[in-house]
């Protein structure tokens, strides 16, 4: 709130300076001087000081206060440009056609910014994305920590990180993006996504019982998750067509010339995916370790037994 003080501090000063220059030289342009400043003065005052104040006091929920605040800056803006505006052009033809020049003119000069700006409106209506969701656009994977009336600000996940895990950049992304490229949600309307683990086992091993093996502790590990996506996913059911899908785990086999390919499918909370992705891969190691003959293949292995064997 300093920050806030210290502007008003300034607009105060410049509404003294622009009655003194109007006390001097009243002049129409002077006094027209005079009533900008002090209209940009009020509401500012109104808008940034009072309002914002009181429903940062109010509103306990960060989302819910951070929408807010953002609602009330772009009527503080607004409001400032419709009064400035009325003081300047006296004539309501005037004004309606002076809007309409500066309106047209600036669609042509500043095409970048009017597509940001549509974006923004198009992001509030359809709900594409909102604050605190985790989104991919145009390759820029992150979690949204702001939308602005041009920009939307992430916080970047993967690039060189390896999985769903933020680097600490802060990526800008233009608004405009999601009028004309797709916009993947990751927590929007649920919260939950389905991840896979690929496990090859060699041809040899028991791959029945590393079934059994892997589906126990998918099935483990997963219960309580299923039972909130369930949930989540049935809600959403409601607002879209979406077909009955099963979320129970699932291993699925596939034959290729190497090994054999345990793939098992699994429900995730879209923000932990890499935590259960690590324990899930963890416990399937371990699990196997104690078994007898399974066996993990990989081409490396299996090209070093080659290599023994030829010796």
């Amino acid at each position: 709130m300093k920050r806030e003080y210290t502007l008003f501090l300034v607009l105060v000063i410049a509404v003294i300076a622009a009655s003194a220059i109007w006390f001097f030289f009243p002049e129409p342009v002077t006094y027209r001087l005079f009533l900008s400043v002090l209209a940009v003065t009020l509401i500012y005052s109104i808008f940034s000081l009072i309002l914002d104040t009181v429903f940062r006091k109010k509103i306990t929920d960060t989302k819910t206060r951070y929408t807010a605040t953002k609602v009330i800056s772009v009527l503080e803006i607004v409001l400032m440009a419709i009064i400035i505006a009325r003081i300047w052009i006296q004539d309501f033809s005037t004004l309606v056609v002076f809007f309409g020049i500066i309106g047209a003119g600036l669609a042509i000069a500043l095409q970048d910014v009017v597509k940001n700006f549509a974006g923004s409106i198009s992001i509030i209506l359809s709900g594409a994305y909102a604050v605190g969701d985790r989104i991919e656009i145009d390759g820029s994977y992150g979690d949204v920590m702001d939308i602005g009336i041009m920009n939307t600000t992430l916080m970047e996940l993967r690039s060189w990180v390896d999985g769903d895990q933020a680097t600490g950049r802060l990526t800008i992304v233009p608004n405009g993006k999601v009028i004309s490229i797709p916009v993947n949600n990751y927590t929007k309307d649920h919260s939950f996504i389905w991840d896979e683990i690929q496990i090859p086992v060699t041809y040899r091993s028991n791959w029945k019982r590393a079934v059994e093996i892997i589906s126990s502790i998918a099935k483990s590990e997963t219960a309580e998750i299923n039972r909130l996506a369930e949930k989540e996913i049935g809600e959403i059911g409601e607002k879209y067509y979406l077909p009955r899908r099963d979320i129970e785990p699932a291993v699925y086999i596939r034959l290729t010339d190497n090994w054999i390919l345990l793939s098992v499918r699994y429900v995730t909370n879209a923000r932990e995916r890499r935590i259960m992705h690590a324990r899930m891969s963890r416990l399937i190691l371990e699990a196997i370790e104690k078994e007898e003959g399974i066996e993990i293949s990989s081409s490396t292995m299996e090209v070093s037994i080659i290599q023994k064997q030829a010796g």
